[in-house]
């Protein structure tokens, strides 16, 4: 975009948010965090740490991603890879559908050749691929302009330009989040990869230091309880389909399957869990992708 075309955009913005601007970015370069995946283009690699930071603390994904892309460095490794290798490499970060979205969106992107998309439309047709992740990718790994409204970025919105207010819903903040964009890179020092990590790295600071702003939106929600959950009990017979691929023909039957379940359960004060509700759960991964039937065995 021409100068005086971003110029234009610039006088275009109303003085509150203008001076919202200036503000986000002033204190974006005090606090910026030299993280990893900023030191990157590859828009594979910021694709991972895209989604390996959903509901995720930093500090936790510093390490596994660089494991992760040491195991499958390329798109390509990733969509040739056996979903259960996949799996591995992701127990730990949670919500193991992620795992498997990123192995099949793997898949649909080497089909196409390999080259990773860069227009919005085309990233949300990739499974796991919202909007606000399609959104990153393209700021953090293209520079380009989008709407990318995650907990830290909603975090800033709401406490500098709705303070007190509460059930702020995204309908209202995504104009503004779509206008305070920069629309190019003809600015290295205030480009949509810039804005978006200043936006996160004051968000970051803000939930740090203040009751966390991003609870006033309308889109919170409190996180259901994981112990003793039906979620919780999938992830362990996932973990433990995966430990049996290391022996014997890597099938595990039913009975030994309950059995190591329920002792799980019972080390956590819980109930042994019954084999029909062992079977149940399996039944449940098996039409999800995350496990198959060998005869009268399972596999992960």
């Amino acid at each position: 975009m021409p100068s005086s075309a971003r110029e234009e955009w610039l006088e275009g913005l109303s003085p509150t948010l203008a001076s919202f601007r200036e503000l986000v970015m002033t204190r974006g370069r005090e606090l910026y965090r030299d993280l990893p995946w900023r030191r990157t283009r590859d828009p594979y690699a910021i694709w991972i740490s895209e989604v390996m930071l959903q509901q995720t603390q930093v500090a936790r994904v510093d390490g596994r991603w660089q494991h992760w892309l040491k195991r499958f460095p390329s798109v390509e490794d990733l969509a040739q890879a056996q979903s259960a290798d996949v799996l591995d490499e992701w127990q730990g970060m949670g919500y193991n559908r992620r795992a498997l979205s990123l192995h099949r969106a793997a898949a649909m992107i080497a089909e196409g050749g390999g080259n990773f998309p860069q227009d919005q439309k085309s990233l949300v047709l990739l499974p796991g691929v919202g909007p606000a992740t399609a959104a990153g990718i393209r700021a953090f790994a293209f520079d380009l302009p989008g709407v990318y409204l995650e907990t830290n970025v909603r975090s800033v919105f709401l406490h500098e330009l709705f303070p007190g207010v509460e059930g702020v819903g995204d309908r209202e903040l995504v104009p503004l989040v779509r206008a305070s964009c920069p629309p190019d890179d003809s600015d290295p020092a205030d480009d949509p990869r810039s804005w978006y990590y200043a936006l996160l790295d004051l968000g970051a600071h803000l939930k740090k230091t203040l009751p966390n702003p991003s609870r006033r939106s309308a889109t919170h929600t409190r996180q259901s309880r994981f112990e003793g959950s039906h979620r919780q009990k999938r992830a362990a017979l996932v973990r433990i389909l995966l430990a049996h691929r290391g022996r014997g023909d890597g099938t595990v039957d039913l009975d030994t399957l309950t059995e190591e379940l329920s002792k799980l359960e019972t080390d956590k004060g819980r109930n042994e869990i019954s084999r029909q509700d062992v079977e149940t759960i399996l039944t449940e991964l098996a039409g999800e992708g995350f496990c198959y039937k060998v005869g009268n065995n399972w596999r992960a």
